[in-house]
């Protein structure tokens, strides 16, 4: 199963790569066949016992992926005050370093290993990025105080996304995937042509970020947001249990910090509309 994350598609968790990627968990009853087992020699067909490892060839754990998160996520939160405090007002560095990061993220997208220096670069820049204009969109008349909601927001959705998983209530399924690119693909080229329409006609385009239907709007990019998170939970939960390479937990910090950085500057879009 390809995840809804680019960052997952392209590298280690999904088929195509070094790695190959991994389809159904593994059945109760009996063995399954482990994609992972080639090419992670700790990574085995039946894993009955304990393997013998060093810190450099063991498995990827949850607790491998919880610390480099948070050193991810951490890293955008010192970004993010050091936008606020430094650049608000300046939208040409603002905008210049989101570029940058976009950029450092479609070269790690595309690399066959993680890079730690490319994502946390990313981290970095992206924080600055949103902490410059979320800075920008606090001091707007009626906003003060937004961009904190849009971040309460955030750890709400991801915690509800993580309890709706881990209790089953969601299920990630290949059909589950497929609407979920499906929407996805429609929510992006909308924004798309909605942008183009903004640069050439002026105003708000097509009116997608405005009014009743930028709610609507506003509301689906969120629950798009919620709907990846669930998906790369999946991806590092099938990663863990198949023995994963360790460096493999750089890759899912990548995913979940991309996802939740979507999931806030939706929820900020959101809330600054129905503030204004």
């Amino acid at each position: 199963m390809r995840s809804s994350n680019p960052v997952f598609s392209r590298r280690g968790f999904s088929r195509g790569t070094g790695y190959a990627g991994f389809n159904a968990p593994p059945q109760a009853g009996g063995p399954a066949a482990n994609p992972y087992a080639g090419a992670n020699p700790y990574a085995t067909e039946a894993p009955q016992h304990a393997p013998q490892y060093t810190p450099q060839t063991r498995p990827m754990t949850m607790d491998d992926v919880v610390v480099r998160t948070g050193l991810t996520l951490g890293t955008v939160i010192v970004g993010a005050t050091a936008g606020w405090l430094f650049l608000t007002g300046q939208l040409a560095f603002a905008i210049g370093a989101g570029l940058a990061a976009t950029v450092l993220g479609f070269i790690q997208s595309f690399k066959r290993k993680p890079v730690p220096a490319l994502i946390l670069g990313y981290a970095a820049l992206e924080g600055v990025f949103l902490g410059a204009l979320s800075g920008f969109i606090n001091d707007l008349p009626k906003m003060n105080g937004a961009p904190m909601q849009a971040v309460l927001g955030t750890m709400a959705v991801f915690v509800a996304m993580l309890v709706a998983y881990k209790t089953r209530i969601v299920r990630v399924t290949a059909r589950f995937t497929r609407f979920v690119m499906i929407a996805a693909l429609g929510f992006v080229l909308l924004s798309l042509v909605n942008l183009l329409f903004m640069v050439f006609a002026g105003g708000d385009g097509l009116g997608f970020r405005s009014g009743g239907l930028g709610i609507v709007f506003g509301i689906v990019g969120v629950v798009l947001g919620a709907l990846f998170l669930a998906m790369d939970f999946k991806q590092v939960e099938d990663g863990v249990a198949y023995g994963a390479p360790r460096e493999e937990s750089w890759l899912a910090a990548f995913g979940l910090t991309t996802t939740l950085v979507w999931i806030y500057w939706e929820m900020l879009r959101l809330i600054s509309i129905l503030r204004d």
